[in-house]
């Protein structure tokens, strides 16, 4: 008599879930396809070795898999670097981050916001588009090195030149650190996730695509209609007001 107890039904879900969570992933970078037909070779090769003990195709079945192992990590390694990247974004990864860092950032102040606000506002007026990445406990130093260093205190009349249409850094993304502009024109990585909507454009799954690769804060004016949109976590929060985007700032940018 086979008896289950609270272990193994909690093994049981958090494999349920590990699946599910993978599962996810494979489907944001459109793998869904080779995950399930690698979840019909294991159940298939688990029936024949375990269940029906057929020795000549389960002896070939387990060569397979002991080669398959090496031949899923070189298939599959963006996928596993997004895997480990996602778990050290999220916060309590980054709360972590911080204490072993063992130092504590400056508050965020208003007056720290409020150019990026006032230039957000004047270029979604104008419909000049624009992309502003905000780095948290995340470091961007990869992205940073794509642009041109900046290194400028944030100030609202440069933020809109920098994105004015004839300025050779307007098509690239702003990146902001420790309450600085570090650099411009920078080449962020671009979301591949199919349930983007089609009405939004490379601005918003480039901010997108940092935003599941970080734990940045990804500020994105539309050029078509000027709407403001935020990315963060893999998620946006679309058409904000200025009392929602300050809002979004004070709150989470730590």
């Amino acid at each position: 008599m086979i008896s289950i107890g609270i272990k193994d039904i909690i093994d049981i879900v958090l494999v349920a879930l590990l699946l599910y969570y993978i599962y996810r992933l494979m489907k944001e970078s459109s793998s869904a396809n080779i995950f399930s037909g690698i979840l019909v070779f294991v159940l298939v090769w688990i029936l024949v070795s375990q269940v029906f003990e057929m020795r000549l195709l389960g002896g070939i079945l387990d060569k397979l898999v002991n080669m398959g192992a090496l031949a899923l990590i070189i298939l599959f390694q963006e996928e596993i670097r997004h895997f480990f990247s996602s778990i050290g974004t999220r916060r309590r990864a980054s709360f972590i981050m911080r204490l072993v860092r063992g130092k504590k950032e400056s508050a965020v102040h208003r007056e720290d916001i409020m150019p990026i606000i006032m230039a957000c506002f004047s270029m979604s007026k104008q419909k000049v588009g624009a992309l502003i990445v905000i780095e948290r406990s995340v470091g961007l130093n990869e992205i940073v090195s794509s642009g041109d260093i900046i290194n400028a205190d944030i100030n609202q009349r440069l933020i809109e030149n920098i994105f004015f249409k004839n300025s050779p850094l307007h098509d690239g993304a702003m990146i902001i650190c420790h309450k600085r502009i570090r650099a411009a024109g920078c080449i962020l990585p671009v979301s591949h996730d199919s349930n983007i909507p089609k009405s939004l454009g490379l601005r918003h799954r480039a901010a997108l695509g940092i935003s599941q690769k970080s734990d940045c804060l990804a500020i994105i004016i539309s050029e078509e209609t000027g709407g403001i949109s935020v990315a963060e976590d893999g998620q946006f929060r679309l058409r904000l007001t200025a009392e929602e985007l300050e809002r979004t700032l004070t709150t989470e940018w730590e």
